[in-house]
């Protein structure tokens, strides 16, 4: 009867011995837990601000940038500015709505687009048909084809072109609307700015 209880000691200090083990394992998990939840409570307080300079930044290079579909531009920083403001809105959504919006952004500097606006030449309201090349030609035709012209981003202006450019343009107007397949176009593209 000794030995049979003997035995039975015998294993139960080798289970303690592995449960022991076990729970030591468990606590320094929960310690290390306790570490990243710290980190995580500062990091919720730190991403806000940073979503918040992130859209002051992005608002910044709108408002610089070449002025096409700029109120769409603009209505969407808003929506993402009032979003942040609400308290259901959680820190990393609004991570994923200021992103989106960048992301949005460095879309329009690879894609071809075409839109109808009003602009202002030689001081009168036109109505237009604007062709924005990525980010390097932003470029008008009137509907009636009689005019075409250029955004200057020296002079923060539209500029007639010569007749020459009617036809590259209404090509490209042409291809962004998907009525013509995509080709080569003969546009002008303001020469680059030289740093010294």
């Amino acid at each position: 009867e000794y030995k049979v209880v003997s035995k039975q000691v015998e294993g139960l200090k080798l289970y303690n011995a592995q449960k022991r083990i076990q729970i030591q394992a468990q606590l320094d998990l929960m310690d290390k837990l306790d570490e990243q939840l710290v980190q995580v409570v500062v990091m919720q307080r730190q991403i806000p601000p940073l979503a918040g300079k992130m859209l002051d930044s992005l608002e910044t290079f709108i408002k610089l940038d070449t002025p096409f579909r700029a109120e769409e531009r603009r209505a969407r920083v808003d929506l993402v500015r009032s979003s942040m403001s609400k308290p259901k809105v959680t820190a990393s959504e609004q991570v994923r709505q200021v992103l989106e919006a960048y992301n949005i952004e460095a879309e329009y500097g690879r894609k071809i687009d075409t839109y109808k606006d009003t602009i202002i030449i030689d001081g009168q309201d036109r109505e237009v048909n604007i062709l924005r090349v990525g980010r390097m030609v932003l470029a008008y035709q009137t509907t009636d084809l009689d005019e075409t012209g250029i955004w200057n981003k020296e002079t923060n202006s539209w500029e007639s072109l010569p007749g020459r450019y009617q036809r590259p343009v209404r090509d490209g107007i042409s291809m962004a609307k998907k009525l013509k397949t995509v080709d080569m176009l003969e546009l002008p593209i303001p020469a680059a700015e030289v740093i010294q």
